[in-house]
């Protein structure tokens, strides 16, 4: 049964650890796959793909006639819809792209910013027995639309060594440039050092477990990173008029995914707490993964009451979930009032997996409660701003003595020199 508690009687902080907690200590075995990677190149990741996916390669890069037949094996209807949800996820990433600007002071100085795409992201697709199209498209779409000039994927593949259709069918369609049977821990290394076959890149993103998110982590400042993804998590904040098997089955579609996922109910309803632990009950038997939902629900799900919709929203602002869903009357009243989520789903008829396969937004979001301080894989993500500023001599002679001074104070007289050198008589 889950958990349920009451805000009356105990606080937030009391009930929630956003800080996910793993027995296995993995930073010593993803630093000895890092170096072997380092080391030995392509040779190591022909082995571990044997050790860990069980599979023998031939080549670790995917040629185009294998693109090009999963193409061909993909119904019609998925490849439409595959279509569809790149076409909503370029709609929204749009809206995103910065313009460079500069702006020119009275004395004549010219200030600027410009924005450059980088010139190779790798994204990093979770693989073998599952299969992410929907994390191909919301990684690499934003990738295309900044301008990177290469989009290197990585994702394991199964035991006979190939990649399911649909994650093919997706690269081609979000315009991956190449892509390589490699996960785990050594694909991150394999972007991050590069390898003969493998491009060195400079940004990974992208989903994974613990060995994944581990050497992101470790490879991060060689290259540049997303976030540290964690396990995914939900919360949903409900009042009377929200419909209880909507709401249960909205936590379980979360609780799905991994015995580590969080599914949050905080509800100013008795009643409708009391109903969602019921159709909690009545769902999971009938999920395909209702073992992992259950194990996710018993142990880290929770039913909060609080006794008004703002402590709701005080608590899920303490909580910072990676998806917020806001299932009351009017959820748009409530908006302004939300600080910390990676994204939020407004009102009873907007699920989760709305977002995560078709509405746009990204779906590659802060967890563990780090919306507090980043925000969803965005078109930000792949490219970099610059300032630039330019001077004339008279715009110069206006400020330099406030520059000497400010210098000479720093105790930077080779900072100092370098204006007054520029007035001195010849």
């Amino acid at each position: 049964m889950i958990k349920k508690y009451n805000l009356s009687d105990v606080s937030v902080q009391d009930i929630i650890n956003t800080q996910q907690e793993t027995e296995v200590n993995v930073d010593n075995i993803v630093a000895e796959i890092l170096q072997n990677i380092r080391t030995n190149g392509d040779e190591a990741l022909f082995e571990y793909t044997q050790k860990f996916d069980g599979a023998t390669l031939d080549s670790l890069q995917v040629s185009e006639g294998e693109i090009e037949q999963a193409f061909e094996n993909m119904d019609k209807t998925f490849l439409e819809t595959l279509e569809k949800a790149k076409d909503n996820i370029t709609l929204f990433h749009n809206e995103q792209v910065h313009k460079n600007f500069h702006i020119t002071t009275p004395d004549g100085a010219i200030l600027g910013q410009k924005y450059t795409p980088i010139e190779k992201a790798g994204i990093y697709v979770p693989g073998g027995t599952a299969s992410y199209p929907s994390t191909v498209l919301m990684d690499a779409i934003p990738a295309k639309i900044a301008g990177v000039s290469e989009i290197i994927m990585v994702t394991p593949p199964d035991k006979n060594g190939k990649i399911q259709d649909e994650i093919l069918a997706a690269a081609k369609i979000a315009g991956v440039t190449k892509i390589f049977k490699i996960g785990g821990a050594q694909a991150v290394g394999a972007l991050a050092y590069g390898t003969k076959t493998i491009p060195k890149v400079d940004k990974i993103v992208g989903p994974g477990n613990i060995f994944v998110a581990t050497a992101k982590r470790m490879v991060y400042g060689l290259v540049s990173i997303d976030m540290i993804a964690g396990p995914s998590d939900i919360l949903v904040i409900a009042d009377e008029f929200a419909n209880a098997r909507h709401v249960a089955a909205d936590m379980l579609a979360q609780a799905e995914h991994d015995i580590l996922a969080t599914a949050v109910l905080i509800t100013t309803s008795k009643e409708i707490a009391e109903n969602v632990a019921k159709e909690l009950e009545i769902q999971i038997p009938l999920l395909a993964r209702s073992e992992i939902a259950r194990k996710s629900i018993e142990t880290n799900g929770k039913i909060i009451v609080a006794k008004t919709i703002q402590q709701a929203l005080d608590a899920a602002n303490a909580i910072a979930p990676e998806h917020l869903e806001i299932c009351t009357q009017d959820p748009f009243s409530l908006l302004g009032f939300v600080k910390n989520a990676g994204s939020i789903f407004l009102g009873n008829n907007t699920p989760e997996a709305l977002g995560d396969y078709l509405a746009g937004p990204n779906h590659t979001l802060p967890t563990g409660g780090t919306a507090r301080f980043s925000s969803p894989l965005s078109v930000d993500d792949f490219v970099k701003k610059s300032s630039f500023l330019y001077y004339p001599h008279s715009a110069l002679e206006n400020v330099k003595d406030r520059v000497v001074d400010f210098a000479t104070r720093e105790g930077l007289q080779g900072h100092a020199n370098s204006v007054a050198i520029r007035f001195e008589d010849k």
